[in-house]
């Protein structure tokens, strides 16, 4: 790859053969894309051993960190005597060092002159799939990874799956360790078609499969003539030139206010990222959840006015008329709402080390939208191995399931496969401040299927055995919790 040669002289640099000057070269960086992507596969697949090595190949580590990277092969690593161990890279990890696995989730940054990245590093063990989910939750692209000598296994089956459960719409089957099947290209066919057959129900639009070894460099950064009988790019080639404009939804316009701003008299804007979709000055916009209406006056920045804005574009929208609008509250075009309703069906998948209170009302973060909720039902669990239904009452560490969720007040939500910022949230436990739950919107629930009644904690005194003379004291208290923000209603 072509590394920009700095003239001291002239302050020139010369990229790829075009000469340019510094001003050119850092204004040319700045408007760069980003790419995130993530790694995934099973224990010994070499996530950590493709990454250093993608690193490596591409000359983007500093003198400091190839010192460490020989000093640690030599003391530390598993690559064998006089070989540098690349997942040294990625595993910091006292633990991860000892074992030869990747337990937490390791960011690595990097750029070319044709794009910025940032890859997550993610565990291959089930029993971190909270970090590969992680990991996952911002990915434009995902890496899965298969030992050319075992193919598609169970791991490589429970990864894609939830690659697919988080939306990510493009995935690169990399077959890796080719090495020790002499570059065979019956084996590599034979991969592809079992992964192509396994992945197909999911839909996911783009999917490419590259031969590869991490540890000798074969096609990571640079074609390899060890596969002669692969055509394609090189996994660099691939991940410079993938195309991911078209990911973001630029048809439904979702602006959730985070920050009323009001500097002076004179002026009073609304703050936030722009989810998804296009809003242009002198749109007409529609406030939820009151429903009133106005045109965008300003599009407001640091760097000045904009004519237009889309995602993921941190703006000020300047309105016409004066309306009440606060955190939490949406902003929209309304000839194109969002769904508005208390309660919702979502795919849940449970990071807490504690088990599921379903009993408990957690709290529901969803955009800048915060409200209590419970789980009124769930519908099934699936076993991320198998990708078997059972039915299920609650959820442990790790575990995936179908619900339906009852919340305490609207929220604007639209289903997470047509926009991932409007169709996710978070739950936290009231009591610890963990995030215990992150989840996937997949439909709007009728009134008619729901089993509860009421997503607020409820006080049931005579299911407790509250004598009658000790009730008085016990609305006092609850009124005093009404009074500082914590609604709980008591049934007698």
């Amino acid at each position: 790859m072509n590394q920009p040669q700095n003239n001291a002289q002239n302050e020139e640099v010369v990229v790829e053969g075009r000469r340019m000057s510094i001003e050119e070269y850092l204004d040319q960086d700045e408007r760069k894309d980003l790419l995130r992507l993530l790694t995934a596969g099973s224990v010994d697949d070499g996530k950590s051993t493709l990454i250093g090595r993608l690193l490596f190949d591409s000359k983007k580590l500093y003198e400091d960190q190839l010192s460490a990277l020989e000093r640690d092969s030599r003391r530390v690593g598993n690559a064998g005597a006089g070989k540098i161990d690349y997942a040294l890279l990625c595993d910091g990890l006292k633990a991860e060092r000892e074992q030869g696995i990747t337990i937490d989730v390791a960011y690595r940054y990097f750029s070319t002159n044709k794009r910025k990245f940032i890859i997550a590093d993610t565990p291959g063990h089930e029993q971190y799939t909270r970090n590969m989910i992680t990991g996952g939750s911002t990915a434009n692209l995902a890496i899965i990874l298969v030992d050319a000598r075992t193919g598609v296994i169970t791991q490589t089956k429970r990864h894609t799956y939830l690659c697919s459960l988080l939306g990510i719409r493009h995935i690169v089957l990399a077959v890796n360790k080719m090495d020790l099947e002499d570059y065979s290209q019956d084996v590599f066919n034979r991969i592809v078609k079992d992964f192509t057959t396994f992945i197909e129900p999911f839909d996911i639009p783009d999917v490419r499969c590259i031969p590869l070894s991490a540890l000798e460099g074969d096609n990571v950064v640079s074609r390899s003539e060890r596969t002669p009988w692969y055509e394609g790019p090189s996994l660099l080639e691939y991940l410079e030139t993938v195309e991911i404009g078209n990911d973001h939804n630029l048809k439904d316009f979702r602006f959730p206010v985070q920050y009323v701003l009001r500097p002076d008299l004179d002026f009073r804007g609304f703050s936030g990222k722009v989810a998804s979709g296009i809003v242009r000055k002198g749109d007409r916009v529609l406030a939820l959840p009151s429903g009133k209406e106005s045109r965008v006056k300003r599009i407001v920045t640091y760097d000045g006015d904009l004519d237009y804005a889309f995602p993921p574009q941190s703006v000020t929208l300047q309105l016409e008329d004066e309306i009440d609008i606060s955190r939490g509250e949406m902003i929209v075009h309304p000839d194109n709402l969002p769904e508005v309703g208390r309660s919702f069906e979502a795919m849940l998948v449970w990071m807490d080390e504690e088990p599921m209170d379903v009993k408990k009302s957690f709290y529901l973060k969803h955009t800048t939208n915060l409200t209590r909720c419970k789980i009124d039902h769930f519908d099934y669990k699936i076993n991320v191995n198998t990708l078997e239904r059972t039915a299920t009452d609650h959820l442990e560490l790790n575990e995936i399931a179908c619900a339906t969720l009852l919340t305490a007040k609207e929220v604007f939500f639209d289903a997470y496969k047509d926009d991932k910022p409007t169709g996710a949230f978070i739950l936290i436990d009231p009591i610890t401040n963990n995030t215990s739950c992150v989840g996937m919107i997949l439909r709007s629930v009728s009134q008619e299927d729901l089993r509860e009644s009421d997503a607020l904690p409820v006080l049931d005194l005579n299911k407790l055995g509250i004598a009658p003379e000790h009730r008085p004291a016990i609305r006092t208290a609850v009124a005093e919790l009404r009074r500082q923000g914590l609604e709980i209603l008591v049934r007698e």
